[in-house]
């Protein structure tokens, strides 16, 4: 099994909808580019400004076409708006692990339970169709509300590569947290205190 068999995937249930992301997609982001450069703060790739905004949607989409990643848009379906973006990255079909990342939401559907539902229909897609055995995230480790989020889904952390990497356009190098689901969890509880807690939210 592997993302060739579904070059359109779509994942959707009530409150959300994720589909491929396109190039006329520059579109439906350029609000938050323009409007909330902040969105990037702790992000390699960043989208803030239109520029930024033609080379993400563009290194994502040739990415794609490498079959390392498969960037999914996000469509709120209570606001009837576009919200975000997120993406599979880093697939790895032969060890059955992939990571889960490069997720930003505008600022207007953060808190709103939005992520969670995402969450729940991206894991359950790796883990229950392309049956990989481990999901993998990664963050800027001062990026608080970044790894609190995946801790609430029900992430273990792993641990913390010091000095990883440079941060965008600096000379500063960034700590890196590591976090993980394996699928032995994600049907043992994982799965299930996510829709708990989104049943919480309604």
């Amino acid at each position: 099994m592997n993302l060739d068999s579904f070059p359109d995937l779509i994942l959707e249930n009530e409150a959300v909808l994720l589909r491929p992301l396109l190039e006329s997609d520059f579109d439906n982001l350029l609000d938050f580019s323009i409007n909330e450069p902040d969105t990037w703060y702790y992000s390699l790739v960043r989208a803030n400004g239109k520029e930024n905004l033609e080379k993400y949607i563009q290194i994502a989409l040739a990415a794609k076409e490498r079959k390392a990643e498969f960037p999914f848009i996000v469509f709120d379906k209570k606001s009837g708006k576009y919200a975000g973006s997120t993406r599979f990255y880093d697939i790895n079909f032969a060890h059955k692990t992939l990571q889960l990342g490069y997720t930003w939401y505008g600022e207007a559907f953060r808190g709103t339970g939005l992520n969670k539902h995402c969450k729940l229909l991206l894991l359950q897609f790796a883990f229950e169709t392309l049956e990989v055995e481990r999901v993998e995230f990664r963050a800027d480790n001062d990026n608080k509300r970044s790894i609190a989020a995946m801790k609430s889904i029900g992430c273990k952390e792993e641990g913390v590569l010091r000095n990883h990497m440079p941060t965008y356009n600096s000379d500063v190098r960034r700590d890196t947290i590591i976090l993980s689901i394996l699928r032995a969890e994600w049907f043992e509880n994982v799965k299930q205190r996510l829709v708990d807690s989104i049943k919480e939210l309604n």
